[in-house]
């Protein structure tokens, strides 16, 4: 399994021991006129070209490395099942595929996902074959759609601005697994820090009124909880007192291992899943943000998920955790995951490593009034929110970025959605503008003047009103958490021998410069005192936008302990 990329087990929060990846070699077509299926593409006996999942046709890492549009594309693969597997119900899963994606098995449709960012999974145990079976993958693709969210993906053949290159297709892990009949089909666990519990939410694949879920917690290898529920429904629902309390924090990540047993009324495992929790708490009732009932100054990078070889979709493994610890070695307790939907294995990662991330989903691209769009991102988006729920290191959501003033009630909507689905995360409804209800307030400011900068957030220092990007559509300010959740973005590129390199602002002449200036800036923001969080802009250079930390691939443009030195003063509403 070690020539197969990304071999990996895609989904560590919901592990069961039965599986095949299926990364690697894949035939491959593009589809240029959207006609494969009306041509036959789905029961062909081979495609004309070669590529390798899990990534994308445009980049270098996949084989292919065409950036121009396609309107669609065809994957083909011969799988076989384990014998072992018989009895059991085969599901084929994809981590995400951009962005409406068929699913045949030996020429006969299995299921149909629309959204290019959440994963999916299709039964194809009916269609099955004795033998050798044929899967093959139809994505259909259209970034210049108003009915579809497209991130950062560039509608125009060269990336520019900050629209960048294109993903078509699957770009995450391509796997398959057996699962009962009757099976756990979904988790959700509410950490209780205060009450030294856990409450898990336990759905099942189909009523079992006579079966328990059984949940047994570890921390270190040695138990320290279990508890039995009653299925009600489909679902087992009840909380979990851990002997040992010890919370989940940025230094000091605890995590807690929990096995998820349904049980038959014999006392017989049926299904099992492996999973973690951690314990902490969240607040934001007053100018700062509190984790496990203490202020923390939230010190978050832009992170946009790009890779200059394979796109959207990191080479390995150990590169996600490699950009989180990037961050972290420049004093960063976190990162808004921005316009991109990350992969679970980045906040796996993220749980281990004890670093704070704001969920977001990749709106640009989409009509605030476009109806198709809106059914498509709003459905999107609510399994987004439920895929990730679990994850300790998720502290906020925030459907949207820098949205106009049309559209206003899909706004609303959407951020009551949002905490209808959870209620225990802050929520913001579209970050920097135009806010119409939200639970922290956030600007964007990218003003590279430290004087002007500073003056701008005086008034508010003072207890007068805060600046807002877009006052005469902006709602009220109402007492909220208040941060600038972006700044910076500083042009730092001094190898820079062309004019489509960009950044914010006059590039600054020095090294010296460049760090009084972000000095300056930052310490304006954590010196404040109703300033309760910074999201600096960002982490790395994407291709032509180069205003990193880092450059595109990975190299410190500074000492990370300069940077370091900065971002990590104690903040005021720490003291």
């Amino acid at each position: 399994m070690h020539d197969v990329p990304r071999p990996e087990y895609p989904r560590p929060n919901f592990v069961r021991p039965d599986w095949r990846c299926l990364n690697g070699m894949w035939e491959f077509e593009i589809d240029h006129g959207c006609s494969g299926h009306e041509r036959g593409l789905q029961h062909a006996p081979r495609l004309t070209e070669r590529i390798t999942v899990p990534f994308c046709p445009e980049s270098r890492l996949s084989g292919i490395g065409y950036i121009d549009f396609m309107s669609a594309v065809w994957y083909r693969r011969v799988i076989d099942v384990p014998d072992e597997w018989a009895g059991r119900r085969v599901m084929l899963h994809v981590g995400a595929s951009d962005f409406r994606t068929t699913v045949y098995v030996n020429g006969k449709e299995a299921g149909t996902h629309v959204g290019g960012y959440s994963p999916f999974a299709v039964d194809i145990t009916d269609l099955l074959a004795k033998g050798e079976n044929v899967v093959t993958i139809n994505a259909q693709d259209d970034t210049r759609s108003p009915s579809q969210p497209s991130g950062k993906q560039c509608d125009a053949y060269h990336s520019r601005g900050c629209h960048y290159t294109r993903t078509t297709g699957i770009w995450q892990t391509v796997w398959m697994e057996p699962v009962p009949a009757l099976h756990v089909a979904s988790l959700r666990l509410t950490p209780q820090l205060e009450a030294g519990a856990v409450v898990a939410e336990v759905r099942l694949s189909k009523p079992a009124p006579d079966h328990r879920v059984r949940l047994n917690a570890a921390a270190a290898g040695e138990p320290v909880g279990a508890v039995e529920l009653p299925v009600c429904g489909l679902t087992a629902v009840g909380a979990l007192t851990v002997s040992t309390v010890r919370a989940w924090q940025p230094g000091d990540p605890f995590l807690y291992d929990l096995r998820v047993t349904v049980v038959d009324p014999a006392g017989e495992a049926v299904d099992t899943v492996d999973t973690y929790f951690g314990l902490r708490s969240l607040a934001w009732d007053g100018p700062a943000l509190k984790l496990n009932g203490r202020p923390l100054f939230q010190r978050l990078i832009l992170d946009q998920g790009f890779y200059p070889d394979g796109i959207y979709t990191a080479r390995s493994d150990e590169a996600l955790r490699a950009d989180i610890e990037m961050s972290m070695a420049m004093g960063f307790n976190g990162a808004r995951l921005h316009q991109k939907v990350f992969e679970p294995r980045f906040l796996y990662w993220a749980d281990r490593l004890g670093y704070l991330v704001w969920g977001e989903m990749p709106s640009w691209g989409v009509g605030l009034r476009d109806y198709a769009g809106i059914h498509a991102f709003t459905q999107e988006w609510l399994s987004v929110v439920q895929r990730d729920y679990s994850h300790p290191s998720v502290v906020g959501w925030c459907p949207f970025n820098e949205t106009g003033p049309e559209g206003p009630e899909t706004l609303r909507t959407m951020y009551r959605l949002t905490k209808a689905l959870d209620p225990t995360r802050p929520c913001i409804d579209t970050s920097g503008y135009v806010h119409v209800e939200t639970d922290l307030y956030d600007v964007h400011d990218y003003d590279q003047n430290p004087e002007s900068f500073r003056a701008r957030y005086a008034p508010f220092a003072e207890g007068g009103e805060p600046f807002r990007n877009n006052p005469r559509h902006d709602a009220p300010y109402k007492g909220q958490p208040y941060w600038v959740s972006e700044y910076g973005g500083i042009w730092w590129n001094p190898g820079q021998r062309d004019e489509e390199g960009w950044g914010y602002g006059e590039r600054p002449r020095s090294e010296q410069e460049f760090l009084a200036r972000y000095n300056a800036l930052t310490e304006t923001l954590l010196n404040h005192p109703r300033m309760c969080a910074f999201c600096y802009t960002q982490l790395t250079d994407v291709e032509q936008e180069v205003n990193g930390l880092y450059t595109y691939d990975r190299k410190p443009k500074f000492d990370p302990a300069l940077i370091r030195a900065i971002t990590s003063q104690k903040a005021a509403v720490e003291k």
